[in-house]
């Protein structure tokens, strides 16, 4: 069984300069050749709600949607805290994220941490 790391993503749109570092360090970890989830938590929701992440480029790097496109294509897992959504104004429908965003419930949240090898949050 490989070893997992996840990412717990709580800062959303309004603080672009921490968006990129849970795609980047998720998709690296795949390429390790380890399980990488990020979990979406608070205002981390709105990196994921779609057209959000393609308005959000800094410096000379890609965009958000490109960098998450790139973890989706090497596996990288992306779950949605349901209340958070229901925080926000939020339904929780599929076709309120980009893919492969899946919404969960909180106890997925504890699974994970208590499954996970590692827990980084930003």
């Amino acid at each position: 069984m490989a070893k997992s790391i996840l990412y717990v993503q709580t800062s959303g749109t309004n603080t672009p300069e921490r968006l990129y570092a849970p795609f980047i360090l998720a998709t690296t970890a795949r390429v390790m050749g380890l399980d990488a989830t990020v979990y979406f938590l608070g205002m981390g929701v709105t990196a994921v709600m779609k057209g959000n992440a393609e308005k959000i480029k800094l410096g000379s790097f890609p965009t958000v949607k490109q960098v998450m496109d790139q973890a989706a294509k090497e596996g990288v897992k992306m779950l949605v805290c349901s209340q958070s959504c229901e925080m926000l104004g939020l339904k929780g429908a599929p076709e309120e994220f980009e893919d492969p965003a899946k919404v969960v419930g909180a106890a997925t949240l504890n699974d994970l941490v208590l499954d996970a090898d590692a827990v980084l949050s930003f």
